[in-house]
Formats: C-alpha cells, structure tokens, sequence
C-alpha cells in the first residue's frame, strides 16, 4: 500500500491506518455526540463492540479497498446508531421492541430468588457487588438492579424514592 519493502509497508500500514481510523472514529463521535459511546442500552453495548471490530479490520487492511469499507462502514454504525437512538426517543412502541428491561434482584434486604434464576445471576455476583457499593448490612439494601446494559445497581440507605425504580420488573 505505501512501500515495496514488505516490513516497512507493514510498519508505516499499522501507524498511518491507525492513525487514520482513530481520527475518523473520533470526527464521526464528534458529529454524532458521545451517546454514540454510551452503554445506556444493549443496542449501545453492541455498538461499541462492533465499531472495535471493525476499527480492528480497518488498521489492519492490506488494500485500500478494504479500508475505505471499513471508513464507510463506521460511519454506516455511527448512522444506524443515531437513527435508532432517534426512533426509541420518539416511539415507546419502538423501544420496548429493542429494550431490555432492568429487573430486580434484591429488594428490601432480600434476594429476589426467580429473578437471579431467570437472570442466570449467582447470589456470590449479588454479593461482590454489595461489597463494592460498601454496603455494611443486608438490611441497607433498599434494591438491587440488573440494568438494561448488564450493569448492577446497588440503591441502599434508609428510604428510596420509589421514581428512581419505577420501571423496574419485580
């Protein structure tokens, strides 16, 4: 692609299309906004991972052909993202289609037993993540949240608000 020599081409492949992905990967987060990166659902998740991917296969191209489906190919995620950004904010009907919904493991001091086995989550998880929340007593558990991205919620002290769990599943 830039020289004959294989191991100079090699080297100045994987600093100049590295370069290049980084900078179009970061002008196209710029025009989307940094939602793009977010990991507010599953969909959000899936798009990080798959713009990784294909950053991967970018920086990695041996012809320029495969590079620039790559370039065009981000900025593809980057639209599809936006548009179905767009149609969650404007349709309940869409995003509950698309929409995990987050669910209790843990309410009031105790463990929500068809949850955590619907959820495939171990009791020991539940626990690791009271420790790092630096919840002192079980009875401090006011919920425990599985979200809509994975992430578990830890919601202790002495009263909740119940806004904060209004849309989660029992």
């Amino acid at each position: 692609m830039f020289f004959d020599n294989t191991l100079l081409d090699i080297a100045a492949r994987g600093f100049i299309l590295s370069a290049i992905g980084l900078a179009w990967v970061t002008l196209l987060i710029r025009i989307v906004g940094l939602r793009s990166l977010s990991k507010m659902t599953n969909f959000d998740f899936v798009m990080t991972v798959a713009l990784g991917s294909v950053l991967a296969a970018a920086v990695t191209a041996d012809k320029w052909t495969v590079f620039g489906q790559c370039i065009a190919a981000m900025a593809g995620l980057f639209l599809f993202q936006w548009l179905v950004a767009r149609a969650r904010k404007d349709s309940d009907t869409f995003e509950t289609a698309i929409q995990n919904e987050p669910i209790f493991l843990m309410r009031e001091g105790e463990f929500c037993e068809d949850a955590l086995k619907s959820t495939r989550v171990a009791r020991s998880d539940v626990m690791a993540k009271l420790r790092e929340a630096n919840v002192l007593s079980l009875s401090e558990v006011r919920a425990v949240v599985l979200e809509t991205t994975g992430d578990v919620s830890v919601l202790h002290g002495e009263k909740l608000d119940d806004s904060l769990v209004e849309n989660v599943r029992d």
